[in-house]
């Protein structure tokens, strides 16, 4: 009975080295670049909202949160219709990472559990993806304050 689990966990042993050498290795210069280039179109967008609600009359230190509100909005319709995650799949973490990738999260989760109905599905499911990024924001936002309201 041993020699057969030496046997299997040396077949096993074999098989992830195998797997290992034989995986293809990921274009990382090509993902690089087209992160960093999604990020930026995606901060060059948000750019031009913002320019449209200074235009429209909104103080330039509050068009912010429309702006981002904007984005989120935008990035949750286009996951809502399938298209965030194809654009996603070129684009990489450079649309991931910003903002928009949060409303992806919360967006995606809602329409997988959706079926649960509004309470159990999309209320309690929606913020299983994006609910440690709200806690750890919120958590670092405050010792920040913290921090800037006890140095002069």
């Amino acid at each position: 009975m041993k020699e057969q689990n030496d046997e299997l966990l040396l077949e096993k042993k074999w098989l992830n080295n195998w797997t290992r050498q034989n995986k293809p290795r990921p274009p990382l210069v090509k993902n690089i670049i087209s992160a960093f280039l999604a990020g930026g179109l995606v901060c060059l967008f948000g750019q031009i909202i913002l320019n449209i609600f200074i235009g429209l009359g909104v103080p330039e230190e509050q068009a912010g949160n429309p702006t981002v509100a904007t984005i989120i909005f935008i990035a949750a319709v286009l996951t809502g219709l399938g298209v965030f995650d194809k654009i996603a799949k070129i684009a990489g973490a450079g649309l991931a990472v910003p903002v928009t990738g949060f409303a992806n999260s919360v967006t995606s989760m809602a329409i997988e559990f959706k079926r649960e109905g509004l309470v159990l599905g999309t209320g309690s499911k929606m913020f299983a993806l994006a609910g440690s990024v709200i806690v750890f924001g919120v958590v670092t936002a405050f010792f920040i304050g913290i921090i800037s309201a006890l140095l002069p």
